[in-house]
């Protein structure tokens, strides 16, 4: 017979002991559909991002030692992204979630959900990139029509909706769009489109409600924490419709624009800087559409930089 206290030993042993696996998921984890799933997404998340197993892991719902041997399977451990041409297109990818995109208000953003939001890397540092949320939130006259994360009610939350997860479809081209259609007719969608000077944005937004929709400001986030250089300096720029980080030196910036634009402005505790569009009011049945610019310069005058984007047509023509 054991001892009761040898007993007691174990059992509270086995209580202090690391489960092999966590009792309850992450909430915005999406276990891979397949094998082939889940190579591309290590790819995107350990290659390319950097996670380490334990945030890919918080992404897939897979323990850490279950990420690892996936690596090991694939050949990917210790690989590195391929290199990218002085001519290519800039790397843009979904983020993959798992490593939350913000520094601090974490409060402001729980559970943020990775259908919205590109990673663009930097032409210079192919391990540093900024988190483009597209679109964050958009508001009408009902209310807070779509949130990215929680932190406030929307107009489904407090009917107890759950909107259901969606992911970003990539076409040849390398553009990169998704679409969601919302249980009261609305339907939106975004098109990320990188260049090798730029990656070009669009929303649209279909009225599918019987009655006209106004008042439809639109959030977009560009997030810096994984681009140290911007996260670290408080050099912020804006001159409508651009708005910019820049290092501490002032040498190197992240420029973005929408049109038409709501309000240029940055959060520093995120850290991020915003460009926010609105749509022109939208009868039943139309689509609105704003148009959208992300790129990196390297230079000390970023107005001069301003005015050369503005000559490169990034906007129709307005009507």
């Amino acid at each position: 017979m054991i001892p009761l206290p040898a007993v007691l030993a174990v059992f509270f042993l086995l209580l202090a002991a690391p489960s092999a696996r966590p009792a309850e998921p992450a909430a915005e984890s999406r276990p891979p559909a397949g094998d082939a799933d889940l190579r591309a997404w290590l790819e995107n998340m350990v290659v390319c991002h950097r996670f380490t197993p334990a945030e890919a892991g918080l992404a897939t719902g897979l323990t850490p030692a279950e990420v690892e041997a996936a690596l090991g399977r694939f050949g990917q451990a210790g690989k590195s992204p391929p290199p990218r041409g002085p001519d290519a297109p800039l790397r843009v990818l979904p983020y993959p979630g798992g490593r939350h995109p913000r520094t601090g208000f974490l409060e402001g953003a729980v559970n943020p959900q990775r259908e919205t939001k590109v990673s663009v890397f930097t032409p210079w540092d192919d391990t540093a990139y900024v988190v483009a949320d597209v679109p964050e939130a958009i508001w009408s006259n009902l209310g807070l029509t779509y949130l990215a994360h929680t932190h406030v009610d929307t107009i489904w939350s407090t009917r107890g909706v759950t909107l259901p997860r969606q992911e970003w479809r990539r076409a040849e081209d390398g553009a990169l769009t998704a679409e969601r259609t919302l249980p009261n007719g609305i339907a939106f969608g975004a098109a990320v489109r990188p260049g090798a000077d730029a990656v070009r944005m669009e929303l649209w937004l279909r009225n599918g409600t019987p009655e006209r929709l106004t008042g439809l400001r639109v959030q977009n986030c560009v997030m810096l924490k994984g681009a140290p250089e911007f996260a670290a300096s408080t050099n912020r720029v804006f001159r409508p419709p651009f708005a910019a980080a820049g290092d501490a030196a002032g040498r190197r910036w992240v420029i973005t624009a929408w049109e038409p634009l709501h309000r240029a402005w940055a959060n520093p505790p995120v850290p991020c800087i915003h460009a926010d569009p609105q749509f022109q009011d939208c009868a039943p049945g139309e689509t609105v559409r704003v148009y959208g610019w992300l790129s990196f310069f390297e230079g000390a005058d970023v107005q001069a930089e301003f005015a050369r984007i503005e000559g490169t047509a990034w906007r129709p023509p307005a009507r």
